[in-house]
């Protein structure tokens, strides 16, 4: 009896160790808000267990950088949740191994590579928008703005904040974006008339419109979804989609190409554009790569599809590097510094 208890246990013990032992930690580098990552991979971990996330987040232009010096070394193995644009760029420097996920037919064609398989897929999308503190803005005797010519007026001097392009994914959208409405010669002008306002260009996306729900700026150039979510927790802030257009991006997922676990990495780029995790998305972000699935968001502004302008991710991508060395040496020395 002894003898037979004794071979259980090992056999419970050998099963124990080949179940460890199975385990995948795929290694996934994200721009997602630091607050999404929890649900996001409690929802991929039990829907494929024996598969586990180790997260690195950071702004989509550190992760950008992160990834792009890490070319000839890959520490990723999955991109979740970074920029279309970004993930163009990858693609251009032969990163990125081309994979079609479970679903990939479904998807709106603005939310995927145009290659077959695709390079890239698209989760949602997430675009400009202004934060407004209604309370700072009376107590300057501002008028509301509605648009971004309205931001180059004086009587906002120094009550905006603005993402920095080059650290920030919104940051890049909104340069992007002006330079395409605009035309280049009359974008970077109006970027010259915008900078007199601006009091900081911040490292994050998000950061101008905390610090406008806070009441430390009167105005910050942000996104919908965060402007959303600071009126939604009752700060006095108004979101506003100016009426020229805005600029766009789709969070989108790619597998990074010669991975060791291209197996786990395929089940997560099947999760990441499964109808749970459109779900998921859908508890922030209005536009989503699924079409039929979104349901409202609470005070996410009602025009914002109607806004968004024709983008062209890829001249994003190929004049990124570009618009970012003469952005950086027009306004970079209003950065804030970095912490």
């Amino acid at each position: 009896m002894k003898n037979h208890l004794f071979a259980a246990t090992l056999s419970l013990a050998a099963l124990a160790a080949g179940s460890a032992f199975a385990e995948t930690r795929l290694t996934v580098y994200t721009a997602f808000e630091a607050e999404q990552l929890e649900a996001y991979k409690a929802a991929f971990e039990k829907a494929n267990p024996d598969i586990k996330i180790d997260w690195i987040r950071d702004s989509t232009g550190v992760v950008t950088a992160k990834l792009l010096a890490e070319k000839e070394n890959p520490q990723a193995d999955v991109v979740w949740g970074l920029a279309a644009t970004s993930l163009l760029l990858l693609k251009q420097e032969g990163m990125l191994e081309a994979y079609a996920p479970a679903g990939a037919d479904k998807l709106d064609p603005r939310f995927r590579d145009d290659a077959n398989p695709p390079a890239w897929v698209g989760l949602d999308a997430w675009s400009a928008a202004l934060c407004v503190n209604t309370v700072e803005l009376e107590k300057a005797g501002a008028a509301m703005p509605k648009s971004w010519a309205d931001l180059t007026k004086p009587e906002y001097k120094g009550m905006i904040a603005m993402p920095n392009p080059a650290s920030s994914g919104t940051g890049f959208l909104d340069v992007a974006a002006w330079l395409q409405m605009m035309g280049e010669e009359k974008g970077w002008s109006y970027m010259d008339a915008l900078d007199a306002n601006i009091s900081s260009y911040m490292h994050s996306g998000s950061k101008p419109c905390k610090d406008a729900a806070r009441g430390e700026v009167t105005i910050g150039i942000s996104f919908d979804f965060r402007g959303a979510q600071e009126k939604t927790r009752g700060a006095p802030v108004e979101v506003v989609v100016p009426e020229e257009g805005i600029g766009w991006d789709a969070e989108a997922a790619a597998i990074i190409a010669d991975t060791d676990k291209l197996d786990a990495a395929k089940k997560l780029l099947d999760f990441s554009i499964s109808e749970d995790a459109m779900k998921l998305y859908n508890q922030n972000y209005a536009i989503l790569a699924v079409p039929g699935i979104a349901q409202p968001v609470e005070n996410f502004p009602a025009n914002v599809d109607k806004k968004m302008i024709k983008n062209d991710f890829q001249w994003s991508a190929s004049n990124r590097e570009r618009i970012l060395t003469e952005w950086e040496k027009r306004y970079g020395s209003k950065n804030e510094p970095k912490g």
